[in-house]
């Protein structure tokens, strides 16, 4: 049973009792001669397969005496105790002779127990150590503190990083806010420099501001040697790196100084610190001290260490790494990528400590096996006795691809393909190593995990890879932990202006939407009001004001009091209260809602004004756990989510309340609280995330060097590894590194070497091989490019042209197609792999869809669907089939009335800026609103002061401006209008019997009856604020002809609206009403035309439609009308895009000439002479209402 030792939560608890002080009864009788052991070999499992073999061999006299065995990660952790369980224990009990028990094993790392064992020797408490890097940043913060404020001359760059420099307008505390990250940064510099350069810290200890080498210190880095002398001072204590001579010498002398078992084990590590180094070199002096060091190759140990002198104990000081210890290998894979393992093993020779090889065994026969072998005997290979690489074999894929998601897919089908070829292959024996796992984790939840929102048809099968138990191990708990995520973005919110979308997302938080009961409609609904309200950022005018703007449009403040006024009024005739607009989109039913949102902005807004300002650590925290009552919720079988998160900050409130002061009272600012809880909120994977029979998905650390059956290496782009992390200039090691000393880059290509050796049957690289957008050829990562060159060194690929031989580039690597509906990717054979290479069978039907005879576009339908049927026989001149919409928009109208299609529509975003010239859809929506209320008798003023605190307008002068634009406007059309609405507007209900039976129904607004002007009586009056179009005067004609042939007293019709040019204008058209029977007659033509759009789509453009019988009536040719009528639309689609309806119903770039059609013999006679369809039916619309309208005049 792998999962019995003890673990994690109870590592510091035994290993903190294993190295106390106190002298109770020891649990380990400690022999007093000892040895330091060191293991190589290529494979780990065969370490572990010796580690095990010792543990069993000689087990502690005590049966409750635990064994200590450091690794580096969980993730090496839960391997090995699954590796163990198979050997400890009552031998033969188990299946096949394993007892399946690996209990009272301590696992941790070999960092902390070392650094407990060095503090314990000092005679100091590892859990007091000021020297612990969290601790060790408090007194860093205080020293620099106190220096900067005393003007310390060498402190000026401290200073000049903290403070504003004197006449330079203040930076609002954002310099200041930078001192805990500094003094994280100079606590995590100075635990480095005692742990890998122990000397550096001795000399500057001793009053020698050198680099601990023999060499001085770089003059720009000669505040650090002052700097850490106060620190020191401030500690009260040694730092580790003085105390290690002592510590070394007490574990040398008394071996009962600590009360750890007589043997101590150190599995996996590919590079070891001096400090540590020095510690277990004296624990070897009287405990068996086992070092299990995977190295790629015994030849290039021998070659490395054989003329290295061994000095014993402590051996001789590094050499600076100028003189690469890399040239001694000869493989150039090992040169490039095995820096760290060979500096290890100079250092490990220097010391004269000798290694023990467990050879592993040989390497099949495959290309993966070859380079395996090559690597081992770290020797370039004879030309003549390189393997010949079969047709089949596959144990090396490189895989380019185009862009991140694309890796992810074929990575799915990589893995399907190997499982579907090996029936003994199981998602545990595969493991994905990926350098960014953070940005590639929502790729593979999406791409791998269960779907049922695809609409596949019965005999469509699922794909494979979607049913794999896939787990990412190594997550960042914020991304995991729904309480966490509350933490994180508030913090961010915090330090941030609050904008409309934040908070909407915020709302939208799983934690959130528990608190507050929102679900998905509510959420639409919220983002609604958001839009509505004209919220853009800030939560009011004074909090704003710390940016610099003194607005208080577009508040959180400003929106939850429109939005808590509209559920008790609405906005009708402008009514407001003092600055405050009612929203005026309520309902009766959402009340609760709006109640529950303006609650969470509350909420939100006095969480905020607490994270701000100097406050003491404990207040800080004491408002994130509040926060976390007021914001977030979890179901009950989740509270482990809530336990999780306050553990979180109870951890960082205990460090910052006994490390930062002895009351607990460091003053802090919100950055400094952000940087304490970023490496808390950052990813901390645990044990239980790995070997858990799932398909594992995590960094590259965590299970570095485990041996699987297949190891996929994902996002190895070149821009992506070995990861650029910057060199810190103010890093004393970088500048002259010793041999030893650590490297981000070096150790990322020795990440990549591990992986290529653990690799037991197949190795998977995926990266991305061209731009997703534009397709130009990206690289791979070096150490891809490196590894192809030595397979080429050792393997030859037979099947190139003329029978010469392939390179590795040509055999190995597959360039994938973009989609994932390319015919190769089921091709066999097309893309590396036998068979096909994709196993999704949804995409194969949609990519062999290509291979049907291609005969252009097909038409929406084959033929005009049966007439429709209207219900009990009425027309009504309104609703989606009715006659008004239909003949204003014929496509639109067949789609949505009588297909029953709504088509997707972009959804308005948010807006996060406060706008600084007016929208045109917002300024049309206020010009219409202030045109209404003037027409209704309304002041202009009033109307134009209202539509400012609707908080859409721009801010000050200019809102003014575009308010005045609109307001000349709305003036214009109101003059034009006003002989027409001298008297009240009534409606009338109007019914029409048709010929066929049929009855046009409807009802009729703005009729205007009586007054001055001419032709005043009985006149349909509608003025608008958009520009007078032909659809506002076709409308204006149906319901004219509508009244008339229902007997109505109506005369004419008028039309009034904004004319063409830039300056406030308005037109007015006036259509004069035919007989009654005559409108009968014209009003069942539109009726027979309608119901033409409803059988098919109609190409009958409103727009175009009015302009060809224009200029049809002015003389013009049909075919030059056409011409020009197409490349008008063409025009417009440019400035305006295409109509979706349109589209849906003739293509994207649909051409009026191609669609006009020939008329019927019927339609014919309709307007005799006109070639087209669309002509027939545009001048059988047009033609009468041209023939019945009169320009009004304009102003």
């Amino acid at each position: 049973m792998a999962g019995s030792g003890v673990h994690t939560s109870a590592v510091a608890a035994t290993v903190r009792d294993m190295t106390t002080t106190a002298q109770p009864p020891a649990l380990f009788e400690v022999p007093r001669t000892g040895r330091l052991f060191v293991h190589t070999s290529e494979r780990a499992d065969v370490l572990v397969g010796e580690l095990a073999a010792v543990l069993a061999a000689d087990p502690p006299a005590d049966p409750f005496a635990a064994e200590v065995v450091a690794v580096p990660t969980r993730g090496v952790e839960r391997w090995v105790a699954q590796r163990l369980s198979h050997r400890l224990g009552a031998l033969g009990i188990g299946v096949g002779g394993e007892a399946g028990v690996c209990a009272n094993v301590v696992f941790d790392s070999p960092s902390r127990v070392l650094h407990r064992v060095v503090a314990t020797a000092s005679g100091i408490d590892p859990d007091a150590d000021p020297w612990d890097r969290e601790r060790l940043a408090w007194h860093v913060l205080r020293v620099v503190d106190a220096a900067v404020a005393a003007g310390e001359a060498w402190a000026a760059p401290l200073a000049r990083f903290l403070t504003d420099p004197p006449g330079q307008a203040a930076s609002d505390g954002v310099r200041e806010a930078r001192r805990m990250r500094l003094a994280q940064r100079v606590a995590a510099l100075f635990a480095a420099y005692g742990s890998q350069r122990p000397s550096l810290v001795t000399s500057w200890a001793d009053g020698t501001d050198d680099d601990g080498a023999g060499g001085p210190l770089p003059p720009d880095l000669a505040w650090q040697p002052p700097l850490w002398r106060a620190v020191r001072e401030a500690a009260g204590v040694p730092s580790p790196a003085e105390r290690l001579a002592s510590a070394t010498a007490v574990l040398r002398d008394d071996p009962d100084a600590v009360d750890l078992p007589a043997r101590l084990s150190v599995f996996g590590p590919t590079r070891l610190p001096e400090s540590e180094l020095d510690v277990l070199d004296a624990l070897g002096a009287h405990r068996e001290v086992h070092l299990w060091l995977p190295h790629p190759s015994p030849a290039l140990w021998r070659r490395a260490t054989g003329g290295v002198d061994g000095d014993g104990p402590g051996g001789a000081r590094p050499a600076p790494r100028r003189a690469d210890v890399a040239v001694s290998a000869r493989h150039p894979l090992l040169g490039s990528l095995g820096r760290d393992a060979t500096e290890l093993s100079l250092r490990l020779a220097a010391r004269g400590v000798e290694a023990r090889h467990h050879p592993a065994p040989t390497p099949p026969e495959t290309v993966l096996g070859a380079l395996q072998a090559s690597l081992r005997a770290d020797e370039r290979p004879d030309p003549g006795s390189r393997l010949v690489a079969p047709d089949d074999d596959r144990t090396i894929q490189v895989h380019a691809c185009h862009g991140r998601s694309r890796q992810v897919e074929v990575l799915r089908e990589a893995v399907v393909g190997l499982l579907a070829d090996d029936p003994t292959l199981q998602p545990r024996d595969v493991v994905v190593l990926c350098p960014d796992v953070e940005a590639f984790a929502p790729l593979v939840n999406a791409t791998f995990g269960a779907t049922f929102d695809r609409d596949t048809t019965d005999d469509a099968d699922p794909h494979p890879g979607r049913t794999l138990r896939v787990r990412i191990a190594d997550r960042a708990p914020a991304r995991t932990n729904p309480m966490l995520r509350v933490v994180s973005d508030l913090l961010t919110l915090a330090g941030s202006r609050v904008t409309a979308s934040a908070v909407v997302d915020l709302a939208g938080l799983e934690a959130v939407r528990r608190r507050f009961g929102f679900d998905d409609d509510a959420l639409e609904r919220l983002r609604a009001w958001t839009l509505a309200s004209g919220v853009r950022w800030g939560e009011d005018a004074a909090r704003r004001s710390r940016f610099g703007v003194r607005v208080g449009q577009g508040t959180w403040a400003a929106a939850m009091d429109r939005l808590l006024l509209g559920v008790a009024m609405s906005d009708d005739d402008y009514r407001h209260l003092d600055a405050t607009l009612p929203l005026d989109d309520v309902g009766s039913t959402e009340v609760d809602l709006a109640g529950r949102f303006a609650e969470l902005v509350d909420r939100l807004t006095g969480l905020l004004a607490e994270l701000e300002g100097t406050r003491p650590a404990t207040a800080w925290f004491d408002t994130l756990d509040r926060a976390l009552v007021l914001l977030a919720d979890t179901a009950p079988a989740d509270q482990w989510q809530r336990v999780e998160a306050r553990g979180v900050l109870a951890d960082a409130r205990a460090a910052a309340s006994t490390a930062a002061s002895p009351d607990g009272g460091a003053l802090l600012r919100l950055p400094d609280v952000v940087a304490l809880l970023e490496r808390r909120l950052a990813g901390r994977p645990t044990r239980a995330g790995f070997r858990t029979g799932a398909l594992t998905v995590c960094s590259l650390e965590p299970m570095r060097a485990v041996p699987h059956r297949v190891v996929c290496l994902l996002g190895l782009d070149d821009t992506a590894f070995p990861r650029v992390g910057a060199v810190s200039g103010d890093d004393a090691l970088a500048r002259d590194p010793l041999v030893g000393e650590r490297d981000r880059r070096s150790e990322d290509r020795q990440l990549f070497l591990d992986a290529v050796l653990a690799a037991t049957d197949h190795l998977v690289v995926v990266h991305s091989g061209a731009d997703e957008r534009t397709g130009r050829p990206l690289p791979p990562a070096v150490p891809v490019g490196e590894l192809l060159d030595s397979v080429d060194e050792c393997v030859v690929f037979p099947g190139g042209p003329g029978g010469a031989p392939r390179d590795a580039r040509a055999a190995l690597v597959v360039h994938h197609p973009l989609q994932t509906v390319d015919e190769r990717n089921f091709v066999p054979g097309a893309l590396g792999r036998r068979g096909p290479f994709s196993f999704d069978d949804l995409e194969r039907r949609a990519a062999f869809v290509g291979r049907r005879e291609r005969v252009g576009r097909r038409p929406l339908l084959d033929s005009p669907l049966s007439p429709v049927l209207d219900d009990d026989a009425t027309v009504g001149l309104e609703g989606t089939t009715g006659l008004v919409p239909t003949l204003e928009h014929p496509a639109k109208a067949f789609v949505r009335g009588r297909l029953g299609v709504s088509l997707p529509r972009d959804e308005d975003d948010l807006e996060d800026r406060l706008p600084l010239e007016l929208d045109s859809l917002d300024g049309w929506a206020a010009g219409d609103r202030i045109l209404a209320a003037v027409l209704d008798g309304g002041d202009l003023d009033v109307a134009a002061s209202a539509e400012r605190l609707r908080g859409r307008m721009p801010p000050g002068r200019l809102g003014s401006a575009a308010l005045q634009g609109i307001t000349d406007n709305v003036a214009a059309v109101a003059a034009e209008s006003a002989p027409f609405v001298r008297v009240p507007a009534a409606t009338l209900d109007v019914t029409v019997s048709l010929p066929d039976g049929r009855t046009v129904t409807g009802t009729v607004p703005g009729i205007r009856r009586g007054g001055e002007h001419a032709g005043h009586s009985g006149t349909v009056v509608r003025a608008l604020y958009s520009r007078l179009a032909a659809k506002h005067r076709l409308r204006a004609w149906v319901q004219l002809l509508a009244l008339v042939a229902g007997g109505a007293p109506v005369t004419s019709a008028v039309t009034i609206g904004r004319g063409q040019g830039r300056r406030p204008s308005a037109v007015a058209r006036r259509l004069v009403a035919p007989s009654r029977d005559e409108a009968r007659e014209l009003l069942a033509g539109l009726v027979a035309v309608r119901d033409l759009a409803l059988r098919e789509p109609l190409p009958l453009p409103v727009d175009q439609a009015e302009r060809y019988a224009s200029r049809r009536a002015d003389g013009e040719e049909p075919g030059v009308i056409l011409r020009d009528l197409d490349d008008r639309m063409v025009a417009d689609r440019r400035f305006r895009g295409p109509d979706a309806f349109e589209a849906l119903a003739w293509g994207d770039g649909w051409r009026l000439s191609a669609v006009a059609g020939l008329p019927s013999d019927d339609e014919r006679g309709l307007v005799p002479g006109e070639p087209t369809r669309f002509g027939v039916l545009a001048r059988a619309v047009w033609d009468p209402l041209l023939a019945h309208e009169r320009a009004e005049g304009s102003a």
